[in-house]
């Protein structure tokens, strides 16, 4: 039986995957999947499970929805022709989870953004037709950032259609990895480094500012881009980007700081630091964090203890815990 929680709690980096999806990545990465090691067999399990096994373990930690999003690196580094049918079939795949346990489950549509305009019309289909609220982009597109104008037929479809787009980290690009993170030491450092110790933030930080900086968001001034991890390290640099880039060398509308906090949303993914947190909350305030536990790499019960902790107030804790998320996504 689900728990009585006083606060509602709507937890938005939580991933999922398919059987088909894992196929093409293997194929993709060149390497067989059933090779990684042990503890991975379970975190496929639980990836794949969008029924009662999930809402059990949401039950047990007090989570009452998760947004579903595909598993990074989602479709981003496989061809056109494949992304296309990857995403279709993940999106039809978690329609079923949501029909299943509408209470419970909401979703990201899994674009193909090789492809801007079918990516765009595939947000349209799932918003508008299963009731998505909003995509999840993982990174780059071989390379390629949505600072340019080739993707923005993306960013405009977000926007027309009023909903935000989830910008999950990636691994950086082969070249920067190769210029920047093999060094004198292990192999198995350098893939953390380039990875979740340093290399996904930097490079989705990094993401944020090339599109603030190409004027995206003066031609779409309501698309809203959603971020985890306290922020990819964006807080804590804030005052000194806004020193060194003026407004009259960016030649925008505004200030980087100020798109940081008007048109940038922004969530825990598992990030369980108080002083992460305060950095985060001084800077862009309640109005513009939301929960999120980063499932199932981080256990749920975790990021749910840290939200009854952080010091703010009950009113800023409820913003954080689901009030910012069913305004920003209609829940």
């Amino acid at each position: 039986m689900k728990k009585q929680n006083k606060m509602r709690t709507i937890a938005l980096e939580e991933t999922y995957a398919t059987p088909k999806f894992f196929n093409a990545l293997a194929e993709v990465e060149k390497r067989d999947l059933k090779g990684a090691p042990p503890g991975f067999a379970r975190i496929v399990e639980q990836l794949i499970d969008v029924d009662e096994g999930r809402i059990r373990e949401m039950d047990q930690a007090g989570i009452d929805v998760q947004v579903l999003s595909l598993f990074s690196p989602g479709v981003e580094q496989m061809d056109v022709n494949t992304a296309v049918d990857i995403a279709k079939d993940s999106n039809d795949f978690i329609v079923n989870a949501i029909q299943a346990h509408p209470t419970r489950f909401g979703g990201f549509a899994t674009l193909p953004t090789a492809d801007p305009q079918t990516a765009a019309d595939e947000l349209e289909r799932m918003v508008k037709e299963q009731g998505f609220k909003g995509a999840i982009i993982n990174g780059h597109t071989k390379g390629r950032y949505l600072d340019d104008e080739f993707f923005w037929p993306i960013l405009e479809r977000a926007e027309a259609l009023k909903v935000p787009i989830y910008l999950h980290p990636t691994i950086p690009p082969k070249p920067v990895i190769e210029a920047s993170y093999l060094g004198n030491y292990s192999e198995e450092v350098s893939t953390l480094l380039a990875r979740n110790a340093w290399g996904w933030h930097i490079e989705t930080g990094l993401h944020i500012l090339r599109i603030i900086l190409s004027g995206a968001f003066d031609q779409y001034p309501n698309l809203q881009i959603i971020i985890g991890h306290m922020g990819e390290g964006l807080p804590f640099m804030q005052s000194r980007i806004d020193d060194s880039l003026s407004k009259e060398t960016i030649k925008l509308e505004r200030m980087v700081g100020e798109y940081l906090c008007e048109n940038i949303y922004y969530t825990f993914s598992g990030l369980n630091y108080t002083q992460t947190f305060l950095d985060l909350f001084l800077q862009v305030g309640a109005e513009r964090i939301m929960f999120s536990t980063d499932y199932p790499f981080v256990p749920m019960e975790n990021t749910r203890k840290f939200l009854d902790q952080i010091p703010v107030s009950r009113s800023d804790r409820e913003k954080i815990a689901h009030g910012n998320a069913e305004r920003l996504l209609r829940m």
